[in-house]
């Protein structure tokens, strides 16, 4: 692993490692916790979710095993209640490279990965605690799917760090969807730079540094809208339809 490449051997695989592949041409990545012996814990499009309304729900349905694939007897089955699912490495990986996302990266390091989704500036937790909440999460379930706001990293993320976004209507933290959304919005907010320079180097350099601030502005690392829960709290708020994190009232 380094600064180009976060690509791994399965020799080198811990309980714990927050593991990815990429899908599609390297459009989109599936993330998940591999939790010893062969075995992964990933957050998958299987059961309920909530779609874009856009051709990403065409493109990212990747992400997830096909329902037409021949099953691995060595797979548990998917609980169709909800979309966390154990599968074997080979059957996560679908043919694909295997990845380790990194934690407390420094900014410089964070910056250099110019693609989204393959580090962050959190600290992880203790390896043991990773797995804990990966297999309670397996029982119990982490949600709606939803491309943008509770996808297959943000679980990863958070079986790794224990946070979570304090507000249910705010992006969750996925760096690959800063990464989709970025690209555009830096983009627009560079095009007022045409009143001032034609130069074409100065307006891409102008779209590079506000993609940049963005995925350095919400990684999970930097955020001040995000608490340490703890997951059977997570499930117990989501059980009863609470995503939102309340936090506890302050003794006066």
């Amino acid at each position: 692993m380094g600064l180009l490449s976060n690509r791994i051997d399965r020799s080198s695989l811990k309980p714990g490692d927050h593991i990815y592949s990429w899908r599609t041409a390297y459009i989109y990545a599936h993330h998940g916790i591999y939790v010893g012996d062969d075995r992964v814990i990933h957050f998958t499009r299987r059961g309920q979710e909530v779609g874009t309304g856009t051709v990403l729900d065409l493109i990212l349905v990747s992400s997830g095993p096909s329902r037409n694939h021949t099953h691995c007897p060595t797979c548990v089955p998917p609980n169709e209640g909800h979309g966390v699912v154990s599968s074997c490495l080979n059957c996560f990986l679908a043919g694909g490279v295997l990845y380790r996302f990194e934690y407390s990266v420094n900014a410089a390091h964070f910056l250099a990965k110019a693609r989204g989704g393959t580090c962050t500036l959190a600290v992880s937790d203790p390896n043991d605690v990773v797995v804990h909440r990966a297999n309670h999460l397996l029982q119990n379930g982490f949600g709606c799917y939803d491309v943008f706001k509770n996808n297959c990293e943000d679980f990863a993320i958070y079986c790794k760090t224990g946070l979570l976004v304090l507000e249910g209507r705010t992006m969750g933290q996925s760096g690959q969807a800063v990464s989709i959304i970025g690209g555009p919005i830096a983009a627009v907010l560079s095009t007022p730079m045409r009143l001032v320079t034609t130069n074409i180097y100065g307006m891409a350099a102008t779209a590079v540094g506000v993609y940049c601030a963005s995925r350095y502005a919400t990684d999970i690392g930097m955020r001040a809208d995000v608490a340490k829960v703890e997951v059977e709290d997570l499930t117990r708020r989501l059980s009863v339809g609470l995503f939102q994190v309340i936090e506890p009232p302050v003794a006066a």
